[in-house]
């Protein structure tokens, strides 16, 4: 019987990879060029679920990812916590200090920086940190490194010339399961703790974002995340993303989001799901 899939977004190899690989390793990991393709696999069927990073713990946010959430037509399953190592890569026989250009995702040249200021590297954007990988296997160049897994050597037949050059050792990124909306189940509130995310945009009236936002500080309800960005190109329609510690069946909670939907002009749950465990560690950074 053939495996159910999880999409992620990248190359064979990528970080996403070792994401999918650990947190649901009974499914078959399913590449994709794109969010967008990621999303539509799991609408279509091809793939059962999806698994998408937004934030990383020295970077920060992933970029495009937030504004693509609400049109995906998907729910936010649960939440996983990666820690996140990056290995200098070359080709079988290369000197590594012969290396002069490192190639390599945006998000992980800027977790690698110090790394790649001390060898004078000259870094070098890809797509993605496991087709940088692949794309060296396919033309081998002995003064070109990658940073990516240490799966993507082994996929690619790779060395490494240096492990876990991330700068910092809290190096850590947060992935959202996702499932299609039809699919997804509010699970019951008794067996938390949960979180609550969703995307509203507050009506056009002074102090609306203030007044959106004062009953989560009545209602003692902690707001962990809350981004904003411009929804098609309009400068005065701003969407706000924030995630909340609690269910909506609590009655705090359930206050608090009234009163956020009386000040908004539109409102949407995107997930409600257990907090995972690393929430509850004292030197977690995210």
């Amino acid at each position: 019987m053939a495996k159910a899939k999880i999409a992620f977004q990248g190359e064979s190899g990528a970080n996403s990879e070792v994401a999918c690989r650990r947190y649901a390793p009974d499914f078959e990991p399913l590449p994709c060029n794109s969010f967008e393709l990621v999303f539509a696999a799991v609408r279509d069927g091809e793939a059962e679920r999806a698994m998408i990073p937004v934030e990383n713990s020295v970077a920060g946010r992933v970029s495009d990812i937030h504004h693509l959430l609400p049109k995906a037509g998907l729910a936010i399953r649960a939440e996983y916590f990666l820690r996140v190592y990056h290995q200098l890569l070359c080709i079988k026989g290369a000197d590594p200090k012969g290396l002069k250009i490192v190639r390599s995702h945006p998000m992980a040249l800027s977790q690698c920086r110090d790394e790649i200021e001390r060898r004078g590297l000259l870094p070098q954007m890809a797509a993605d940190t496991a087709g940088a990988a692949r794309e060296l296997a396919d033309k081998p160049e002995e003064h070109i490194g990658v940073i990516a897994p240490e799966l993507a050597a082994e996929l690619y037949g790779l060395e490494i010339a240096a492990r876990d050059i991330e700068d910092a050792n809290h190096n850590t990124t947060r992935f959202l399961e996702m499932v299609r909306e039809d699919k997804a189940v509010i699970p019951p509130c008794d067996n938390g703790p949960f979180l609550t995310s969703f995307v509203f945009q507050v009506r056009n009236i002074p102090a609306a974002l203030f007044k959106a936002l004062g009953g989560f500080a009545t209602n003692g309800v902690n707001m962990t995340k809350l981004e904003s960005y411009q929804q098609d190109g309009v400068f005065n329609a701003t969407v706000f993303y924030g995630d909340i510690e609690g269910h909506p069946d609590e009655p705090n909670v359930q206050l608090a989001l009234e009163e956020l939907q009386f000040f908004s002009a539109s409102f949407k749950i995107l997930g409600v799901y257990k907090a995972d465990p690393y929430r509850q560690k004292k030197d977690r950074v995210i």
